[in-house]
């Protein structure tokens, strides 16, 4: 049955806001979109008359989604091939959410939502409904069916967790604390989009020298650098850990050879850009974006590099670059 268009426009309203809190929560577009579509068809079949707070059902129908699909998401990530990454989102995407608080500036980093991976689903929904989106715990306890007391108590330890995660940078566990937020430096570096620009044109300049010392000069460390492939292009297994053995991996992942440019169907524009609000070198083929690295910097340097080259991953990415401009490239056809 067809609803009336006002109930229409009225989820539609909706809908951006419920995909950001679905992106946060899943760290995937296509999925953040399936998951607020899934929504509409139960607010399609609902007696929306006697909703009383739209916004809160939308939000709770949601966020109950999201979380059975974590809980299958596990399973399924365990068969993934090569290591899981979020899929990086270029600035100006409506589905990055609000960006008017440093908290919700954070929630949505490249780094925290990789770091989200390592909470259960419930220390997720609470984490991002309250950082991001600023719920009180009243109303999430309504939407997990919680008692405000766990609410806060589920925060707190998310929190901890997030900030164990910035913070860690121990022997045996710098490519885990690097990795999932922070190393040595901890606190991420709030930049602009010009100088995310010079801190990619910095790192493009080092990167293809040909010589280590330039890298080492920019990486912390306990530098690590993962990249996921999905198992369509080949990406480490593992990450590479510490400054000199990053250095040596992208002094030879920069270096031109035609087997790499067979391998990913031509030459490849390196352009800066700014995704997830950290400076992101984007490699763009005949305009569709083959891969996005993100460089996480600290004051003390870049402590990690994390490169999504999966395609499924990029398909949003290369829909936002077919209609922006984002200028000129920093290298064209490096490769």
């Amino acid at each position: 049955m067809a609803l009336p268009l006002s109930d229409v426009d009225r989820f539609e309203a909706a809908r951006p806001r419920l995909e950001a809190i679905a992106y946060r929560m899943l760290g995937s577009a296509s999925e953040a979109e399936d998951a607020a579509q899934e929504t509409y068809l139960r607010w399609q079949a609902a007696d929306v008359e006697r909703i009383e707070v739209p916004e809160a059902w939308l939000t709770k129908v949601l966020t109950n989604y999201c979380l059975n699909q974590l809980t299958s998401a596990r399973a399924r990530r365990e068969e993934y091939v090569g290591q899981w990454l979020p899929e990086p989102l270029l600035d100006g995407d409506p589905m990055l959410g609000p960006a008017q608080t440093a908290e919700q500036r954070e929630s949505v980093s490249y780094a925290v939502l990789v770091l989200l991976e390592r909470l259960s689903p419930n220390e997720r929904a609470v984490y991002v409904l309250r950082e991001a989106f600023a719920y009180s715990h009243r109303e999430i306890a309504a939407i997990l069916d919680l008692s405000e007391a766990a609410s806060q108590q589920i925060f707190h330890r998310a929190k901890k967790h997030v900030a164990q995660g910035r913070a860690q940078a121990t022997s045996g566990g710098a490519v885990e604390g690097a990795a999932l937020g922070g190393g040595a430096g901890g606190a991420l570096v709030e930049i602009d989009e010009a100088a995310a620009r010079r801190v990619v044109e910095e790192f493009l300049a080092a990167a293809t020298s040909g010589e280590t010392g330039p890298l080492i000069r920019l990486l912390t460390s306990d530098a690590i650098a993962v990249g996921d492939g999905g198992g369509k292009v080949p990406a480490r297994a593992s990450a590479f850990e510490g400054a000199l053995a990053v250095a040596k991996f992208l002094r030879g992942l920069f270096k031109p050879a035609q087997a790499k440019r067979d391998l990913v169907g031509g030459s490849p524009d390196l352009y800066a850009a700014t995704a997830n609000g950290g400076p992101a070198v984007v490699a763009v083929i005949g305009g569709r974006v083959f891969g996005i690295m993100c460089l996480e910097r600290t004051p003390e340097g870049i402590v990690a590099v994390r490169s999504q080259v999966n395609p499924d991953k990029l398909e949003r990415a290369t829909e936002r670059w077919a209609a922006g401009d984002f200028g000129t490239p920093v290298l064209a056809e490096a490769l």
